[in-house]
């Protein structure tokens, strides 16, 4: 069975940082883009980063660039979210999903698989 599964969430302090890890088992992320999304209470869930099949092209939510890097190791079959500089805005769920298509898009309805989620709480 198809799935991924986000992990490395948690509570940290504003300034600090976090690695999200997403792991898929039953299918192997070599011909997918990946992508994490991140939905705060009482808000739409909103692209935060995507990645190509290859990993030579990313894309990030302006409000991130600069303090995110996405990457992925398809050895492992695991896509990374290294989070630095944290601040209050950046508390919420955070999802990926796997797309079956070399180009990584910052669209939600191109991507078919998704994990539960993981919960980032930015807060002193």
């Amino acid at each position: 069975q198809a799935q991924l599964v986000e992990s490395g969430g948690g509570l940290v302090q504003p300034g600090g940082s976090l690695r999200l890890s997403c792991a898929a088992s039953g299918f192997s992320l070599d011909y997918y883009s990946m992508a994490w999304f991140r939905q705060a209470p009482g808000k739409e869930r909103e692209a935060v980063s995507c990645i190509n099949n290859g990993g030579d092209h990313t894309d990030y939510l302006r409000s991130v660039k600069g303090r995110f890097t996405i990457s992925r190791d398809n050895a492992k079959n695991t896509v990374y979210l290294i989070m630095d500089a944290l601040t209050p805005e950046d508390t919420g769920t955070y999802y990926c999903a796997a797309d079956l298509s070399p180009i990584a898009t910052m669209v939600d309805y191109e991507y078919e698989n998704w994990g539960p989620g993981t919960q980032v709480t930015v807060s002193t």
